[in-house]
């Protein structure tokens, strides 16, 4: 077991000093190692905290880049870090917080390819994703590898979290067997979230991780604590193990497990490739008419909400890149122009304006 330097005595102070923790707690921590999958708003306030609390390696794996819309409440990122990669500029940040932490980055998106590789190093897998497909394939490695997972979500004003696969207790898989219809649960970036719940959530997840390094307290397994930022109430939910449920393997594909096709998922480029082929595409942007008047790159204006009815004055000559400030309604648009009826190959600019730089 590694010992503590003269600088981590300094450092881990309150928690030598602390009953229940001291020296040996905080060499459980030193030697602990936690990956975190996603730098965004659930991961800045769990990654700090367990980078303040000394654990020993810390893995982060994100492959998204830091946009303005992200400093509402992903605390760790600054205007400077716009543009940067997620997992990069956390890791950089979190160094100059504790020195005595190792990182190891994973600037690179997690896939059922390298999923079970990744999850092997670490002991314990911290979930601060906000997407449907990627919350399954993370329950499904922690199963198969047989690893705790500390699970948070948000949405709006109410946050989730719990621990699955813990000593062989419920999965995510228990609590919700099957994923909800595409579109039925919109993010963050379609709904908004106020900005400081995140970092309240992160920080339950935080606590609940230390939890489970230092073997002290109540762990939230087959529990769901929910937490309402405008009533401020906390409201704890008991679930149990289905044993008709069995993970042996992963899915071939989370995408169309969840519901989104395959077509969807290949049609993004982004504006970069869409400038060196130019002439080959017809523009439509489906965001509102004050969006719009701020800024545009030009081609046909439909908002989203008026396209149903006037999806025929889009010209068929060419493909057609839809695009809207980050990506999420032009995916919209483009479910709903298929469902119309409309035979032109149909592409989504990758990320919105936004993550292009292009607001």
């Amino acid at each position: 077991m590694k010992a503590l330097n003269p600088l981590e005595l300094q450092h881990y102070n309150r928690h030598l000093i602390l009953d229940n923790i001291g020296l040996e707690g905080q060499l459980k921590l030193k030697n602990a190692k936690v990956l975190v999958v996603g730098a965004g708003g659930l991961s800045c306030p769990l990654l700090q905290y367990l980078t303040a609390a000394g654990v020993g390696r810390i893995g982060i794996v994100d492959n998204d880049v830091v946009d303005q819309s992200n400093l509402q409440r992903q605390i760790l990122y600054t205007y400077d870090d716009v543009g940067q990669p997620k997992a990069v500029t956390a890791a950089k940040r979190l160094n100059q917080l504790n020195p005595h932490v190792n990182f190891d980055v994973y600037n690179e998106r997690l896939t059922q390819h390298n999923v079970l590789a990744l999850f092997e190093a670490y002991d314990i897998i911290a979930d601060g994703t906000d997407n449907f497909p990627t919350r399954y394939l993370v329950n499904d490695a922690c199963v198969i590898k047989n690893k705790p997972l500390v699970f948070g979500s948000i949405f709006k004003f109410e946050g989730q979290i719990s621990v699955f696969n813990y000593n062989n207790g419920p999965t995510y898989r228990c609590l919700y067997p099957t994923p909800p219809k595409p579109d039925a649960v919109p993010n963050c970036s379609q709904i908004g979230v106020l900005g400081v719940l995140p970092g309240i959530v992160g920080s339950l997840q935080a606590n609940e991780v230390l939890k489970l390094i230092l073997g002290l307290g109540d762990v939230l397994s087959g529990k769901l604590l929910t937490f309402n930022a405008l009533t401020v109430k906390q409201l704890v939910f008991s679930f149990t193990k289905n044993p008709s449920i069995h993970i042996t393997t992963l899915e071939a594909n989370y995408q169309e497990f969840c519901g989104i096709s395959e077509k969807e998922i290949i049609t993004e480029i982004n504006y970069k490739a869409y400038k060196e082929q130019v002439d080959n595409f017809n523009l439509l942007d489906v965001r509102t008419d004050a969006e719009r008047e701020d800024y545009h790159i030009g081609g046909l204006h439909i908002p989203l909400d008026e396209l149903e009815g006037r999806f025929k004055e889009i010209p068929q000559d060419k493909r057609l890149l839809v695009y809207c400030k980050s990506g999420m309604r032009s995916q919209n648009a483009i479910q709903l122009l298929e469902e119309s009826g409309f035979k032109n190959s149909l592409v989504n600019l990758e990320g919105g304006l936004l993550q292009q730089n292009l607001l």
